[in-house]
């Protein structure tokens, strides 16, 4: 595959030192690049085939950029998906619940069930869900 990795500017030595003590597991190609939510994605165009997100939705205040990113880099076919440790201490219930159903306007979500997830990592506090933009029908 070739494969972009992304996240914030002060990240991104930290990515590219993953990369080089893992590029003998690699047979296609892998950059990092700087993706701030809620900010132009044209640099990441055409839309990829997968997104992989992890652990990105504990921040009231990132939902909308990250929701507006998800938006604008997916494309028909692309297949995202999202793991996340379920947090039941403070607000994060209630972040949890308003992303969803925030990211269920524009997207069709499935929950894959636990026993599909790798055997030596599965718990059940951690969730993966897979998710598609809805399909939209033309006006004739």
């Amino acid at each position: 595959a070739n494969v972009t990795v992304t996240d914030l500017e002060e990240l991104q030595e930290l990515l590219e030192v993953n990369i080089e003590n893992n590029k003998h597991l690699v047979t296609g190609s892998v950059r990092a690049k700087v993706l701030k939510w809620g900010e132009d994605v044209a640099e990441f165009q055409p839309p990829p085939d997968y997104i992989l997100m992890a652990d990105c939705i504990y921040y009231e205040e990132s939902l909308e950029p990250l929701l507006k990113t998800l938006k604008d880099l997916t494309g028909p076919d692309t297949c995202v998906l999202c793991c996340y440790e379920q947090r039941t201490m403070g607000k994060n219930p209630e972040i949890e619940r308003k992303y969803f159903e925030l990211l269920q306007r524009d997207f069709e979500l499935e929950k894959i069930p636990l026993d599909k997830h790798d055997e030596e990592y599965r718990s059940e506090d951690i969730h993966i869900m897979s998710i598609h933009r809805k399909q939209t029908v033309g006006c004739l």
